[in-house]
């Protein structure tokens, strides 16, 4: 498994060790004593899973603290612009965000630790991705900002004169100067 610490402090970008035969693949999506390792030490309690079709954006999500999590996102099929915001009020790098296409051809994970709002952009023709989650979700401690907020600017790769599928609540969600964390 190779890692590289992205711009972002905690974030942290995945790639596991395949094993090629003339049958396919194989490889570990997972190991927690190697997680430990590159210090992602926070137990995954829940695993979720998305299926999108090509110009869905879902985000920009978290959970208000105690509720927070850290996500370990990897795409099983298709690809998507993965985005991480940190929403961390002490941090230096607060309201920045970072961005990455992930997908299933390489099976490379981002991990997303506590203190981040995340969402992602669908740029294949149909998407499924697997978030395992560092703490249970939490319905009341739900939150979300624009995917378009102007305060973060965010750099979607969204084809002009397209306007990307959002669910109802993202479609109305505030801005990010009125977070609530």
């Amino acid at each position: 498994m190779k890692t590289i610490p992205l711009s972002l402090d905690g974030l942290i970008y995945v790639t596991p060790r395949f094993f090629h035969d003339d049958r396919g693949f194989f490889f570990e999506s997972y190991h927690q004593e190697k997680f430990n390792e590159i210090g992602i030490t926070l137990p995954f309690v829940q695993d979720n899973q998305s299926h999108s079709i090509q110009g869905t954006l879902r985000g920009m999500h978290y959970q208000a603290e105690p509720y927070a999590q850290g996500k370990l996102i990897r795409v099983l099929s298709g690809s998507i612009f993965d985005v991480a915001v940190d929403i961390r009020p002490d941090s230096p790098t607060f309201g920045k965000w970072e961005g990455l296409v992930l997908s299933a051809d390489d099976q490379a994970m981002l991990y997303i630790p506590p203190g981040f709002a995340h969402g992602f952009y669908v740029i294949s023709d149909r998407s499924d991705v697997l978030y395992k989650c560092t703490n249970y979700y939490n319905p009341a401690s739900e939150k979300s900002f624009r995917w378009d907020d102007p305060d973060i600017g965010i750099e979607w790769p969204i084809l002009e004169d397209t306007t990307p599928k959002l669910s109802p609540k993202d479609a109305v969600a505030g801005a990010f100067k009125d977070l609530s964390l």
